[in-house]
This record gives structure tokens, sequence and C-alpha cells, in this order.
């Protein structure tokens, strides 16, 4: 029953991500460019109806996400949440008629394909959480850092590659920010909203959500949803596997047919993210010009 709960819960999650996603990516290229990489821009994209329906459903979506984790390890919901890529192709090709063709169904049934395979495979569980706080702190440091890192180069380069450089950033700090919920969850269980409310892990949460937020906003704005929204979808597990593994206590299995299962899953993932996200259903929005003082050497 419980294994039941975090499918329903984490493909409910996915499907309602992946729906908010291409809302927020028709408003974002509709925002002035002036703002790119600032609160503003989250400012001016809350004039824009469409941009607060894709929130809402996002919103929606991190609070199944949220009751997923309460029952599952992050090792397990992360993977499925990076379905959303599939409801997101199933609403642009909607909206553009396009079929799915060979890349559409290969990137199908390789991202459904993966998820299975890794899942089947590393028997993501629970074990003793870690105790070390350099190692705790060490994975922390290298996600946070990396996504700063690679948004500060975003800026220095063409804007297709600054989109996935944004997104892949993002997917950084939502994989990061999805263990970090965890953790806050089994505080509140055991010591209720005092334990909750005195530990940092809450409003660490609310930050990374917000700096997230900033940069998959400014991807959307600058790109089409192909450039971004695949980056994002890939990092995202991958990095909640890293942290699940790294500090949570998550397990995987380590027998040498398992971590071959489970490395051609995470690949057979990525590589169907790559497909769809590439597949013409998907927005193409309207290439945005940089501003002016972007353009100058630096």
């Amino acid at each position: 029953m419980r294994d039941v709960m975090v499918f329903v819960f984490a493909l409910s999650a996915a499907c309602c991500l992946g729906v908010g996603f291409v809302f927020q990516q028709n408003a974002a290229q509709r925002a002035p460019m002036s703002d790119f990489l600032s609160l503003r821009l989250l400012l001016d994209l809350a004039r824009m109806p469409r941009w607060l329906a894709g929130i809402a459903l996002m919103v929606c979506g991190m609070g199944l996400g949220a009751a997923a984790l309460s029952w599952g390890e992050v090792s397990l919901v992360d993977p499925l949440m990076a379905t959303n890529l599939l409801f997101a192709m199933a609403l642009s090709r909607w909206q553009t008629k396009q079929p799915l063709g060979r890349s559409g169904w290969g990137g199908l049934w390789l991202l459904a394909g993966g998820v299975a395979a890794f899942v089947l495979a590393g028997r993501p569980h629970g074990g003793a959480t870690v105790t070390d706080p350099l190692r705790h702190w060490l994975v922390v440091g290298v996600m946070v850092g990396t996504a700063l890192l690679l948004a500060a180069v975003s800026k220095r380069v063409r804007m297709s590659t600054e989109a996935a450089l944004l997104a892949v950033a993002a997917g950084l700090l939502y994989g990061l920010q999805d263990a970090l919920t965890r953790v806050s969850g089994g505080r509140f269980a055991h010591g209720g909203w005092a334990e909750l409310v005195t530990g940092w892990q809450p409003y660490a949460v609310l930050a990374l959500g917000v700096t997230a937020l900033v940069m998959v906003q400014s991807a959307f704005e600058t790109a089409p949803l192909r450039m971004s929204l695949p980056a994002l979808t890939a990092a995202q597990p991958l990095a909640g596997i890293a942290c699940g593994v790294g500090f949570m206590g998550d397990r995987l299995r380590t027998t040498p047919g398992a971590l071959a299962w489970e490395v051609a899953g995470l690949v057979a993932i990525v590589c169907g993210i790559v497909l769809i996200g590439r597949h013409p259903a998907m927005p193409s929005g309207t290439p945005r010009p940089r501003p002016v003082h972007d353009l100058q050497p630096r």
C-alpha cells in the first residue's frame, strides 16, 4: 500500500508540474528581458493569468511531491517525478497537433523504461540517516555551488546554451529542495511545529524554491521550452538521488547486475528526456533578443 501511495502521489505531482511548466513558459516569453535573473521578473509575471495558473499547478505538484516524499525515499520519488515531461509533451502535442513519430515514441519509451529499470533494479529503500555533518554540508555545498557557478557562466554564453545551463542549475536546487523537504517532514513528524520551525531546513527549502523559480523563469524567458525543460527534468532526479544517498541514508542495491541496470536506467531517462524535449510538438516560442547592455564586452 505504501509503494502504491508513493507512485500515485509522485505521478500526480509530475502531471501538475508538466502542465504548469508549459503554462509558465508561454507567459515568460512575454516578460521583459530587462528582468532577466531578477526578482522583478516574478512581479511582472504575476500580472499574467496564464503564469499564475502555471504556478498554482506547480505549487500543487510540489505539495503532492512532498506527500510522496513523506512515504518514500528521494531516490524513488524524484525519478518518478521526472515523468513530468511526458505530461508537458501531451499538452504540447494537443496544442500543436503534431504526431509523436519515431523520436516521440522513442523518447517516451526510453523515459518510462529508464524509470522502471532504475526503480526495479535499485529498489530504493531507507536506511540509517547519515549523521556526519561534514558529509551533509559537502553534498549541500556542491549542489548550491555548482548551481550558482552555472548561473554565473550562463551570462557569458549564447542564449540557447544559457537557458540549458540555468535549467540545470534550477534542477540541482530542486533536487536538493526535495531532500530537505523530506528532512523537514521528518522533523515535523518527530516533534511537531516546534521542532520544524527551529530547524534551518524549512527556511532553506523556501530560499531554494525562490532562487530556482527565478532561474527557471529566466530560462523560459530566453529560449524555447525544448532548450530548458529537458535539462531541468534530467538534473532534478540526478541531484535528488545524490542527496538521498549522500546524506539522507537512502540505499540502492549494489550488486554488479543491479548497478549496471541502475546506470542503464539513468542513461535511458536522460536520453528519453532529450528526445522528448527536442520533439517538434514542444513549444518553440519566439526567440528573444538579449538586451543591448548584455551584448557589451564584459
